[in-house]
């Protein structure tokens, strides 16, 4: 059974920071590239940061470059969100996803989410 369990969000105060956390199970973890997404109220959902399978190559969303980082432990089937200087307008649900895709195959996993909310 696929599992993407988040973990670590929560309120925190403008500038400060918190740590997502992304367990998964049921799949081959480090075949998957993992990706963090976010979905404010009344907003669609956005891709905030991804770091693929292989090479660990990472990308982020303008909005969070040099505040967000995005990390993986393929030994803990894990992928993090480290979120320094946080805004108001970071203020989402959090949701881990899992990417796979080869010729012919596509398969996305999600999590739950996780509520980030930032206070000013």
């Amino acid at each position: 059974q696929v599992q993407l369990v988040e973990s670590g969000g929560g309120l925190v105060q403008v500038g400060g920071s918190l740590r997502l956390s992304c367990a998964a199970s049921g799949f081959t973890f480090s075949n998957y590239d993992m990706r963090w997404y976010r979905q404010a109220p009344g907003k669609e959902r956005e891709l905030v940061a991804g770091i693929t399978s292989a090479r660990r190559s990472t990308n982020y969303a303008d909005s969070v470059k040099g505040r967000f980082t995005i990390s993986r432990d393929n030994a803990k089937n894990t992928v993090y969100l480290q979120m320094n200087s946080l805004k108001p307008e970071d203020t989402a649900v959090y949701y881990c996803n899992a990417h796979f895709a080869r010729v012919g195959v596509s398969l996305d996993y999600w999590g739950q989410g996780t509520q980030v909310t930032v206070s000013s």
